[in-house]
């Protein structure tokens, strides 16, 4: 699972790979560590056309995941003699949100698979955890870092309470997809990497086909396709 990336290019060559139309974030600071449930910057699918807009990372969660888990704390405070509105504390249970999406035949995540929630994630480089491999591993296409982008999907005004201490909240979020490791992700975490886009014609495919035609991009980047480029720290250190 990648809960770690950064994105240190500008905000220009973003737009421009992108051929974006449109540009909210302001002046777009480097990002040398992206975090869950922090703003990051997406170019987005919108009725106005292509946006370049800053995002919270983390989709909601599933019905079933946010149930358990309000199953479980009521479950407890029953346990010290305490009553329990179960649907109140299933409204207000916290969801930081998933952030790796894999399991796209799933009707928790069909419905955002269109083109109008689909965006593209640019980044320069991603992290994988091994705590054997020294912690934090740090993949890029090569060692220059270019700018590079992950297939996402987003949704709009999603009202959910994402911490305890903010309550509800109605905000942007986004998530990037997720595939089968390639040789040099699977060295570092066997399970997964994010699904890379390689040029123009690939994020094109992305945005604008059909999820019948879209869906092959969800594959992993053949082997030899990344580098690690740095290990043991939370922001990657070549800014």
């Amino acid at each position: 699972m990648c809960n770690l990336y950064s994105i240190v290019s500008n905000q220009q060559a973003i737009r421009q790979l992108a051929m974006t139309f449109r540009d909210t974030t302001g002046n777009l600071q480097p990002l040398p560590g992206v975090f869950p449930d922090y703003a990051a910057p997406i170019v987005r699918n919108t009725a106005e056309g292509r946006e370049l807009a800053l995002v919270r990372w983390g989709m909601p969660s599933s019905k079933k995941a946010l149930l358990d888990a309000a199953t479980k704390r009521a479950d407890k405070l029953r346990a010290k003699g305490k009553e329990v509105d179960f649907d109140e504390l299933l409204r207000m249970e916290p969801d930081s949100g998933t952030t790796n999406i894999r399991n796209t035949v799933s009707s928790h995540w069909k419905r955002w698979l269109g083109v109008e929630n689909r965006c593209v994630v640019p980044f320069t480089s991603f992290s994988e955890f091994n705590r054997d491999a020294g912690g934090d591993v740090w993949f890029a296409r090569d060692e220059s870092r270019p700018l590079t982008f992950f297939a996402g999907i987003w949704v709009p005004q999603w009202t959910s309470v994402r911490k305890v201490r903010t309550g509800l909240e109605t905000i942007d979020l986004f998530g990037f997809l997720t595939t089968e490791p390639n040789a040099e992700v699977a060295a570092i975490h066997p399970k997964a990497m994010p699904v890379i886009l390689t040029g123009p014609e690939q994020l094109e495919t992305w945005m604008t086909e059909p999820w019948e035609v879209a869906n092959a991009l969800q594959r992993p980047l053949p082997d030899g396709s990344l580098k690690i480029v740095a290990r043991g720290a939370k922001r990657d250190p070549a800014e």
